[in-house]
């Protein structure tokens, strides 16, 4: 791989390159192209392969829908169950319908919120070192978990544990505080000239 340059002299932290590496990091996949979270599985799958022991958190999405990553994974939890290959995987799915449905079940907030408030007690205990959060920024918009709390929880967290955050119009104050942000645009879809999706590209 080739010597990354630095874009700006190296922080005056008093940090040395490998402390630097040690430091937990905060990612964000926003925008409205998709590809958001195929890329954020990617760095789970990565995440896995080095060991990292792995949780997937997501949000606003039918528990009764079976996506690829999840049957991939669960399958990769397995063979370290099995082997002690990889890392430890465990898959939580905490909503009922799809992201952009705007009518959602009542209890849709309160699992939210009960979801978010179990992801702030694993962080505390540090029980996973890369937590993946798909489709979290429909619940910062939303206002069903506080996007204050959940940076303040971001910041203070102990050790070195990667969150990765997915979704559409993540708020401005969580852009700002994480380290890592991409934004997917969208430039053109097969769903716009009325095509529906397709095994292996939607699911």
């Amino acid at each position: 791989m080739p010597q990354g340059q630095l874009a700006q002299p190296a922080p005056t932290d008093g940090l040395t390159t490998r402390q630097r590496r040690q430091l937990p990091t905060t990612v964000v996949f926003t925008g409205d192209g998709k590809g958001k979270s195929t890329a954020v599985f990617g760095m789970a799958l990565r995440a896995w392969t080095t060991g990292i022991p792995l949780a997937v958190f997501q949000f606003v999405k039918s528990p009764q829908w079976k996506v690829g990553e999840e049957s991939a994974f669960r399958e990769l939890g397995a063979l370290h169950d099995d082997i002690g290959r990889g890392a430890p995987v465990d898959w939580n799915k905490l909503g009922s319908g799809w992201s952009w449905i705007r009518h959602h079940q009542d209890d849709d907030p309160a699992a939210a919120a009960a979801g978010w408030a179990e992801i702030a007690r694993r962080l505390s205990a540090e029980e996973y070192g890369f937590y993946l959060l798909d489709e979290f920024t429909y619940v910062l918009e939303r206002g069903w978990v506080d996007s204050a709390e959940v940076i303040d929880t971001l910041q203070q967290r102990p050790g070195k544990q990667h969150v990765v955050i997915t979704g559409r119009r993540a708020p401005a104050e969580l852009i700002a505080t994480a380290d890592l942000v991409t934004s997917m645009e969208k430039i053109k879809h097969p769903m716009d000239v009325g095509r529906r999706g397709q095994k292996g590209i939607e699911w």
